[in-house]
């Protein structure tokens, strides 16, 4: 009968990622990636404690971006970071600012925000 023996997992260092930063009226959720796209760790204003309209606010973003680097930077080392911007909640430079005390670096800031083309289909012609 073989042994079960337990590895210990290894940490891994990933000195350079993304962070990702979805703000939208209701919420901002804050995630970390590594370079190829695949998510370290992530935090949201609602995930912080904050409920109802608060969520939506640039205080709740800075707090889930203060979680959500300290889990990156203590975790995995995570020292500079591309940022990816999508929505147009209050959010959005409150999650950014919130690095610099972090000594996170930032390389870029890239804004993702998807903009409608051609728009929803209009309604039925009225009946006369």
């Amino acid at each position: 009968m073989a042994e079960a023996k337990s590895k210990k997992k290894q940490r891994r260092s990933v000195p350079t990622g993304q962070l990702h930063v979805q703000a939208t009226f209701n919420n901002t959720i804050i995630t970390f990636a590594d370079s190829k796209g695949n998510a370290l760790t992530a935090a949201s204003a609602g995930a912080c404690g904050f409920r109802g309209s608060k969520k939506g606010t640039a205080y709740a973003a800075q707090i889930a971006a203060e979680k959500a680097a300290e889990a990156a930077k203590s975790t995995y080392g995570l020292r500079t970071v591309d940022v990816f911007v999508k929505g147009v909640g209050l959010g959005r430079d409150a999650a950014i600012r919130a690095m610099s005390s972090f000594d996170i670096s930032i390389n870029s800031i890239k804004d993702v925000t998807g903009v409608p083309h051609g728009g929803v289909r209009p309604r039925k012609a009225r009946r006369a």
